[in-house]
């Protein structure tokens, strides 16, 4: 009895490792196959990617010089001349000329050249009278612009140095990362030389009113003030951002220009200083789930044309007002920044197939794409001057730095017609629309819209911010 027992007992002890052998097995195979890269997971340690790709990313430090009001009064009061106490200053304290000071910033950069070519943002060097780029060995170059595109804020810098091999990043496929992907920030935050964040890919496509060619990629990496221009890297040491810009009042919330979009534009900084960009010549507006639905599209897609710009390649296409266009250059256009993007990145002189949706059926049509200079920019994203007598932009980085904008809703006043009805009403630049006849104003599209409703004879009620007041101003229309 006992004797059987134990010969039972041995059985089972043979048959479990015999089962524990060949499931070891099996998932070793598993294992030999998936191999390390692909075990999901959060990373042991950064350390030998952070030491691999530190040497390339730079501190930027610029000075500038910017324009002091003379009298300490202006800030409070207004130009010395004017308002009711502007006889008194200019009699007690006389005329006071404006004063030149100089004005430090810091920003990020990374080398991509072993010739010294350095990648940055165009608001980290734009106005600057002198650049030094200092590199993690401690070594400091002076640094000239080499060329700028405030459009997509990318620059491209260059240090003077003897040595030629040194120590560069190489621009990775930022259309094959993912949400979910592992990314690094690096740069100079706060002053704070060589910080490395962490954190995931938070989305892709991101339109943030930063200008015409909004395509950012989201992170949850902290970026911070000094970190813009810095290298947003992914696991195999790749840049596939440049950082950019952030959400003041939020937290995990900061956005990097796609490396596929600096491919597009570096090259060209290079060999001219700027980018040549296509033209089209229509204003073109979001095709909302409503708009959709009045267009009989099944769903929101492609660009509607708001306006045609008179002798634009728009126009001798046939393209009008109230087209939806779905197709460009056999693309489709998925929402109105792809047809910006797009637009922007053909070819001058190239003749292009285009398909719009009219009165609910498909046309075809072919347009020769023109350069667009600067004559024209108005036409692609600014509200000129019109009857009212003032201009308006989308609030833009170049915007908020030079008038001290802290927010990126509404519209912003560009310019001022002296002898138009804004200015009468005190409209000044630097003012934030944030509503037109009570309809809330949160980009150029809205701002569009509003001012397309109100009457020809009349008056538009317009909520102005400016500073850390709101207040509203009546403008007269006819």
């Amino acid at each position: 009895m006992r004797k059987n027992i134990l010969v039972r007992l041995f059985a089972i002890i043979l048959m479990s490792l015999i089962v524990g052998i060949y499931i070891g097995s099996q998932t070793g195979c598993e294992r030999e196959k998936t191999g390390p890269s692909e075990v999901v997971g959060f990373p042991q340690s950064f350390a030998d990617l952070i030491e691999k790709v530190k040497p390339a990313v730079v501190n930027v430090s610029t000075t500038s010089t910017v324009t002091v009001p003379g009298s300490p009064f202006r800030h409070f009061f207004g130009p010395d001349d004017e308002g009711p106490f502007g006889d008194f200053f200019k009699r007690y304290f006389g005329d006071v000329p404006d004063r030149k000071m100089k004005q430090s910033s810091l920003g990020s950069g990374f080398i991509i050249d072993k010739d010294g070519f350095i990648i940055t943002n165009n608001h980290v060097v734009e106005g600057a009278d002198e650049i030094k780029v200092k590199l993690a060995d401690g070594r400091e170059f002076k640094a000239r612009v080499v060329g700028r595109d405030p459009k997509t804020d990318l620059a491209l810098i260059k240090i003077s140095s003897v040595f030629k091999n040194l120590p560069v990043l190489p621009l990775g496929d930022s259309d094959r990362m993912r949400v979910g992907d592992w990314v690094l920030a690096m740069g100079n935050p706060f002053g704070l030389e060589h910080t490395v964040t962490q954190g995931i890919l938070s989305a892709t496509g991101r339109v943030i009113g930063a200008g015409p060619y909004d395509n950012f990629l989201q992170t949850d990496a902290p970026i911070n003030p000094g970190n813009s221009g810095g290298p947003l890297i992914n696991l195999k040491g790749e840049v596939i951002g440049i950082n950019s810009a952030i959400v003041a009042t939020g937290q995990g919330i900061g956005f990097a220009i796609p490396s596929n979009m600096a491919k597009t534009v570096v090259p060209q900084l290079r060999e001219k200083g700027k980018v040549t960009r296509g033209w089209l010549g229509v204003s073109i507006q979001s095709v909302t789930p409503e708009i959709a639905q009045a267009f009989g599209l099944k769903e929101p897609m492609g660009a509607l044309v708001g306006d045609v710009v008179p002798g634009g390649p728009a126009e001798a296409a046939g393209i009008k007002r109230g087209d939806i266009i779905v197709s460009f250059d056999g693309r489709d256009i998925k929402n109105m920044p792809d047809l910006s993007r797009m637009v922007a990145a053909a070819p001058i002189g190239k003749t292009v197939a285009v398909k719009v949706i009219r009165s609910g059926k498909e046309v075809g049509l072919k347009v020769t794409v023109t350069e667009l200079t600067e004559d024209k920019v108005a036409s692609q994203g600014r509200q000129k001057e019109g009857r009212l007598g003032l201009a308006v932009d989308t609030i833009s980085p170049r915007w908020m730095d030079k008038f001290r904008l802290k927010t990126r809703t509404g519209v912003v006043v560009v310019g001022i017609a002296p002898d138009g009805a804004a200015a009468e009403a005190g409209i000044q630049p630097g003012d934030i629309i944030l509503e037109v006849n009570n309809m809330p104003v949160r980009n150029m599209n809205d701002y569009r819209e509003a001012m397309g409703k109100i009457e020809k004879r009349g008056y538009v009620l317009f909520l102005v911010k400016r500073g850390a007041q709101t207040f509203y101003v009546t403008i007269q229309t006819s």
